[in-house]
Formats: structure tokens, sequence, C-alpha cells
């Protein structure tokens, strides 16, 4: 409407609805708002930016167009027409498409099995009719200029022309929105620049992109509008006009007033715990050298695909380093397995606690000692374990951490969160580690658990443990002695206590902090 007459009564035609229009989502998981009120538009042929910190909502918003994942509250309307995506089948029907960084291509199938995975027989017969479906593929392959057999295997294909494959996959089913995240992640610059080219061409031909990307200056190169998410909810909607890498930098960080770190000079007297000397590992870890002292904090801040959760593994022996060299209390270190790092005093409390550090049908006593039975045994040569000393570390650990159970016998899958993380943590504490590296260590819990969690870090350290945590939410790692920011697989910043806040953290993961930097 125009000051109340519709265009059509003025004599002129009414624009038409955005290819896909989402309407106060509202997500909900537990105690978190993954999504609260999140409205965007996109417009055929329009390449629409979706930036934010790590949290910020932009997975679980991309998880509900994808159909797997419903929200609690919200429109989503294609082409003006109300529509619910019930299931990623639905979402395809629809003419969504998703490539994700870690592109989801079968190996051994050739290209053209690869793009025709999925593919209706639209003749109804009971074999693929593979003459139509290679020349349709033939089509989309000339479309996107790929230079290489459709019968080679994706194995043969560098990630460039796998995510060729990808894109080439959505066209074949007639994708009008395609969503692309950290499409350039591992690519090379020529790389990218093709990518770029191609993904013109597709907006030109009315294709929608929606570009997920932590990589601000290309997407403020790249992008006819970026939507900017923050804590579940969209904080800005950017035209072409004016962005700038500055621009998104300034909304994503915001502009509250934050706590600065104190300064924290106990632990510069004491030995250095682990040195890491320029450690490789391809493709994410590269040059990394760092030190953790004893009793210190040492938080380990990037953005998703920068590395950390790779390094840790390094640290931890689950992956052997392409170069570089460790030192562990001045001796060398150089893991060949998980087993081997236990042996030497390094625990890792990782990510995916569930399926990781947990063995969920037995009970909080086995998972207390899992870490640390060759101390319970009886007998080395039968390998019979001592049940008073199990029951004692865990009932030790129940009453340390604060573990909410009935007894520790309680299967571990039965607990919350919050209570699951105390017991992978009570694993290591009954091995007193001398390193402790914790890869989102409150991730999914509630409040009351993390600051449980916080207050059994610093205990830690206060008895010598050297700590090395990774964590998306900055404003957890504010309260380390020292913050090593990773971008891209390497270490690009280094903040002293009494530096280090959210807004300073942010900044170094975007390259804004050093003039010049990219």
């Amino acid at each position: 409407m125009i000051d109340g007459v519709s265009a059509i009564e003025k004599g002129g035609r009414s624009s038409p609805p955005p290819l896909l229009d989402v309407q106060g989502l509202c997500k909900r998981f537990g105690a978190i708002n993954a999504l609260d009120d999140v409205s965007l538009a996109v417009q055929a042929g329009e390449v629409h930016g979706l930036v934010g910190a790590n949290g910020a909502g932009k997975s679980t918003l991309v998880k509900i167009l994808a159909g797997s994942v419903s929200p609690d509250a919200g429109d989503i309307r294609i082409r003006g027409i109300p529509t619910r995506i019930r299931n990623p089948e639905d979402a395809g029907r629809h003419g969504l498409a998703f490539i994700h960084q870690e592109l989801n291509l079968v190996p051994h199938f050739s290209v053209l099995q690869n793009m025709a995975l999925g593919m209706p027989n639209r003749r109804g017969l009971a074999f693929v009719d593979w003459p139509s479906i290679r020349a349709r593929a033939q089509s989309v392959a000339r479309t996107l200029d790929m230079r290489f057999s459709l019968d080679l295997p994706i194995e043969d294909l560098s990630v460039a022309e796998r995510w060729l494959v990808s894109i080439g996959k959505s066209l074949m089913f007639d994708a009008s929105t395609i969503v692309m995240d950290e499409p350039t992640a591992s690519l090379s610059a020529e790389e990218s620049d093709r990518l770029f080219g191609i993904i013109g061409e597709l907006a030109s031909t009315g294709v929608a992109i929606i570009y997920v990307s932590h990589r601000l200056t290309e997407v403020a190169r790249l992008c006819d509008r970026v939507s900017v998410l923050k804590d579940g909810r969209c904080v800005a909607d950017i035209g072409r006009s004016e962005l700038s890498r500055d621009t998104l930098v300034r909304a994503i960080v915001g502009t509250a007033i934050e706590t600065v770190s104190p300064p924290s000079e106990h632990v510069t007297r004491r030995e250095t715990a682990l040195a890491v000397a320029d450690i490789y590992r391809s493709p994410r870890v590269r040059g990394v050298s760092f030190d953790v002292r004893s009793g210190e904090v040492v938080g380990l801040a990037g953005l998703v695909g920068s590395g950390r959760t790779e390094l840790l593994r390094v640290l931890f022996g689950a992956d052997t380093p392409d170069a570089g060299s460790m030192l562990l209390h001045g001796r060398h270190y150089a893991p060949r397995n998980t087993h081997e790092a236990v042996h030497d005093g390094v625990g890792l409390v990782p990510e995916e606690r569930r399926s990781e550090g947990l063995i969920l049908r037995e009970s909080i006593r086995f998972n207390v000692n899992l870490a640390s039975w060759e101390r319970t045994v009886r007998s080395r040569w039968l390998h019979l374990i001592d049940q008073t000393v199990a029951s004692e570390k865990a009932s030790q650990a129940i009453e340390q951490l604060g573990i909410v159970c009935q007894s520790m016998s309680d299967s571990v899958g039965r607990l919350s969160g919050g209570n699951q993380q105390k017991v992978v943590m009570a694993k290591w504490l009954a091995l007193r580690p001398r390193v402790l590296l914790l890869d989102e260590p409150t991730r999914g819990v509630d409040v009351g658990a993390r600051s449980e969690i916080y207050r059994i870090i610093r205990q830690l350290a206060d008895g010598g443990v050297a700590v090395l945590i990774v964590s998306s939410e900055f404003a957890e790692l504010v309260a380390c002695d020292r913050v090593l920011v990773m971008r891209e697989g390497r270490i690009v910043s280094h903040l002293d206590s009494g530096h280090i806040s959210e807004s300073t953290i942010l900044r170094a993961c975007y390259g804004s902090l050093g003039p010049g930097e990219d």
C-alpha cells in the first residue's frame, strides 16, 4: 500500500512477493532462546548474506528452513504462499537446497551418481532413466562450466570441484533458493573467485543465494543484502549501499558495555606445563605456537571452522600432527594415541560429551572411573576392579561437584545435560591431570550448572592444573588469565588479562584489531 492506495489502483503494478519470507520465527532449546522473533525476506536473484557470531542463531534458522528443526512460532512464505516445512523432503519440494561446509557427497560414487541422488524417476519406470539424467546433468555442467568428467568418482576431485558438484546437484532439483554454509572455508583465493562468479551467474537467472559466512570482507563484496543475527535476534538488515566490513563488525559486536577481566600475575612465575611449537594438521591447523603454564586458565577463541577443536584433538593424541613439536613439563610430548596422552596426564572434555565423553548406558561410578581404572585394579593380571576404591571416587565426585542423582549406580544417560558434563569433568578429576583441555564445557547446560563448572575450572587451576578452554560464548572467556584467538587455522591474537572483553575477542576473530588485517 502507498498512502493507503495500492500500486495497481494508481495505475502501476504491485511488486512480486519475496521468494522466501520469514516472519517471527522463534525456537527455544531448554533454557536457551536460539531464535527470538526473527524475520527476513529474500528476493529472487538476490545474494543474501547471513552473519553473526557463534551461537547467534544462524544454524538454527538454516535447520528450520531445511526441515530438520520445527519452529515454536512464526511463519514461512514462499512466493507469498504460507508454507510448512516439516522435513527435508518438504524443503526440496519447495525449491530450497542446502550446501553445508562438510559437503554431503558419496566419495566412491561418480559425479553423475551424486548429482542424481534423490531425484524422482519422472517416467515412473522400475529402472533409473540414466540417459535422461545424464542429459540434464550435462546441461547443468555446461551452466557451471564443469571442466571434468561426470564419470569421475568424487574422491578424485578437488574441494572446489566438489562444491561445483553440490551446486549442480541443487540445480538438478530446480532449486530456486540455495543456502551455502561457509563456502570458501577450504578454497584458495582463485577458487573462491570462480565460485563468486558462479554465484553471480546463478543470481542473474533468478536463483536466490543465502550466503552464510564469517568472512566479512567477501560478504560485503558479494552480497546484495545482509541480515545480522545476535543472541537469536535479527539486529540489522543492511542493504548494498551501506555494506562494508566495518558496518558488519559493528552490528555483530553490538554496543553493550562489557566487563574487562582483571589483571592476573600469579601464574607468570609458574613453570610452563605445555609448549606447542609450529603445529600443523591439514587442513585446519596451520602453524600454531603457544604455551600454557601450570595453574593458568587460557581461553581459545575463534569462529566455527577456525581450527580450535582440531587443535585440541592433536594435543590429546586423537590426531597426529603433520609437523611441529610439543613439550609437556619440559619433556618431549608426541602422543601416538589418546591412551598415551592420558598416561602422560593430559585430559580432554570433548564438545560432544554424549557420544565422545560418556558411556550413557553405564553408571555414574563406571564413568567417573573410566579414565583412571588402572588405579583401581586389584590385580594387573586379572584386571579386577576394586569396587570399594571405585565407589569412594564416585562418591567424592558426586559431593565435590554437586552431581544431582539418586545414587552412583544411576545411568548417566538419565542425568540432565549439566550433570552429565559434571560427570565428564569428574572423570578427569579422578585422574588428576596435569593439563586439561575443555571443548565447549558449558554448551547445553543451564546457568546454575555453568557457574558450578566455572568454579571447578578455577579450583583445578588453583591446584596447579594447566587449563585450555575452547568456548564459542566469548563472554565466558573474559575470566581467563589469557585468551588466544584463532582464525583460519592460525593464532592471530594474544590477549593478556586486563585487555580481554567480548568485544575485543570478536574483533580479533573477524580480523579488525590490527590495521590492514583482512
